[in-house]
């Protein structure tokens, strides 16, 4: 189950122990690291993706690949069924009665250091609207108040989904949070900036269209894309176009709608796991 680095070691170990192998979220080998591919075939017995063209993919290579859709529907509709509500949980926190703009900066410091300026350069032009970042416990609130102190920008560490539940747009740096924001029908502009050598590498390496997994399902441009230095100047212009364009952001909420519809209703986990039993009777028979 994901973390291709372990599992896939253990699934060559399970393999050569004669065990069946099956394997629930299966490596972004789309986008990068092509060669497991080649690994996948050979030491697992079927894979279940969480994306839905991730099947047609793994079938060009003779992968028996199947898509019972995304966990993350779980997780949203978990987190749904037991929310205070949006006007008490800004309550709660302090913020005021203004507009949310979510900052979901990333996890790691060198993203947030990459992308969390941009975003709190845009917020300065917004004064109506109030800016929240959201904030990853581990990184500590030390290393966000170099960003911003002095700033009229909030921070709420370990509430995403409280925070995207009460957003009226969201600026995203790029990754699962993009598909998530989606889910919580939050209009978003995407932002993704790494070093001069890496963008270098990646742009050779990586074999997609698109870095937002919103833009990749829909295998179309719905929601817009800022990478490297365009962030500067571009992003606060198209955070602008989502806050203030009504038909933009209800395009981009039917292109939500649409994602919902690919990602299928609840029960992903209960549904692989019939099936895997389903496969392990057939394979006993």
């Amino acid at each position: 189950m994901d973390y291709p680095g372990f599992n896939l070691r253990i699934a060559r170990f399970a393999t050569s122990m004669g065990m069946r192998v099956f394997y629930f979220i299966s490596p972004k080998v789309w986008a990068w690291r092509q060669k497991r591919v080649r690994i996948l075939k050979n030491f697992t017995k079927h894979l279940f993706v969480i994306l839905p063209f991730e099947v047609k993919y793994f079938r060009q290579f003779g992968i028996e690949a199947e898509y019972f859709g995304n966990p993350l529907v779980d997780a949203v509709d978990e987190f749904s069924a037991r929310f205070e509500g949006k006007e008490q949980w800004l309550l709660k926190k302090g913020l005021d009665n203004r507009p949310v703009v979510a900052l979901l900066a990333g996890s790691r410091k060198r993203e947030i250091e990459t992308t969390l300026p941009v975003m709190i350069e845009a917020a300065s032009e917004h004064a109506e609207y109030q800016f929240v970042v959201a904030g990853v416990p581990s990184v500590g609130a030390s290393f966000y108040e170099k960003f911003i102190s002095g700033r009229d920008v909030s921070i709420v560490f370990g509430e995403t989904y409280e925070l995207l539940a009460s957003a009226h747009a969201a600026m995203v740096n790029s990754g699962t949070a993009t598909l998530e924001t989606a889910l919580f029908g939050v209009p978003q502009v995407v932002l993704y900036r790494t070093g001069t050598v890496a963008y270098i590498i990646a742009k050779r390496l990586i074999k997609i269209n698109f870095i937002s997994l919103v833009n990749l399902i829909l295998e179309r441009g719905l929601v817009t894309e800022i990478i490297q230095k365009e962030m500067y100047g571009r992003a606060g212009r198209e955070l602008s176009r989502i806050l203030n364009d009504p038909g933009y952001r209800d395009e981009i909420d039917k292109g939500y709608r649409e994602i919902s519809s690919e990602l299928g209703e609840g029960g992903v986990s209960k549904r692989i796991g019939r099936r895997m039993i389903e496969l392990l009777n057939e394979d006993t028979v």
